[in-house]
């Protein structure tokens, strides 16, 4: 989805807009034994390791129209992992290495050896944290990613693919515009483009999926949704055990239990155990 711009905007120098797209998805899941847990801890830890994150981010900058400048990237014992990137806009001007390459006039490649000092001001982050509860069967897998970029390009243009990339049974959204940039008559733009909810830039398909909710303050350019999915199959919680093999009250329990942590989640509170 374009995102649409405040008419042609014509700018004084560069645009100094921040846009932060911060994306957290929560992967759910209950295994009947400790082995079980175990085992998808190490599942999801080897499905979402730096390398396959490292992949996941250079889509994204390919698809916000950005430079990788540098990437570091790290795997964790026991587990998670994290990946940093830094970006920029446009291709960065070839810098001369001694005196005698002082006429060099043009754009290059970004070398990863040579940018790391340039300005960080437009990064991508992801970092993961998977997690199960002592005794009760859930284990909880959770993606925090930020895309932050500075002018012209928007991180919302990667918004569908992250939410793709991920099995998200629940997704909490944020974006804000900060900073400012001056047109041509030197006034101030504190954003550049329309926007009224982030729902805007998520694909029909995948709204119906889920049950939404806005938090905005428009005055401030900050936007928050959270998602979470409307349809519950027990068959897509489970790890290491069919809803066939369990007994009815082991069903129901499973699915109390499964439940209760999303609505948790998607409330960003515990909730009370009603007697």
């Amino acid at each position: 989805m374009e995102i649409k711009s405040i008419k042609k905007l014509k700018l004084y120098g560069f645009n100094n807009l921040t846009k932060t797209l911060s994306f957290n998805m929560y992967d759910i899941c209950y295994a009947t034994s400790p082995e079980h847990r175990h085992d998808y801890i190490e599942y999801i830890d080897e499905e979402y390791n730096a390398e396959r994150l490292t992949g996941i981010l250079t889509e994204v900058a390919r698809m916000i129209g950005a430079n990788i400048l540098n990437i570091a990237k790290q795997d964790y014992d026991p587990q998670g992992a994290s990946v940093t990137m830094l970006i920029s806009e446009g291709l960065i001007a070839a810098q001369p290495e001694n005196e005698d390459d002082e006429e060099m006039d043009g754009l290059q490649e970004p070398k990863s050896d040579a940018v790391v000092a340039h300005l960080d001001k437009s990064h991508i982050t992801v970092h993961t944290y998977p997690e199960s509860h002592p005794d009760k069967g859930i284990s909880t897998f959770r993606a925090d990613i930020d895309v932050s970029t500075c002018g012209e390009i928007s991180p919302l243009k990667a918004l569908n693919y992250l939410i793709n990339s991920f099995s998200s049974d629940i997704a909490i959204i944020d974006y804000r515009v900060r900073g400012f940039t001056r047109d041509i008559t030197g006034k101030k733009l504190y954003i550049d483009h329309k926007i009224n909810s982030i729902q805007n830039y998520i694909h029909p398909d995948t709204r119906e999926l889920y049950q939404m909710i806005d938090v905005n303050v428009y005055q401030e350019n900050i936007f928050h949704t959270k998602m979470i999915l409307k349809e519950f199959d027990m068959d897509n919680y489970l790890f290491g055990t069919a809803k066939k093999e369990l007994l009815p009250g082991e069903k129901k329990k499973i699915k109390q239990r499964v439940k209760k942590e999303m609505a948790e989640i998607f409330a960003g509170r515990n909730i009370p155990k009603v007697k």
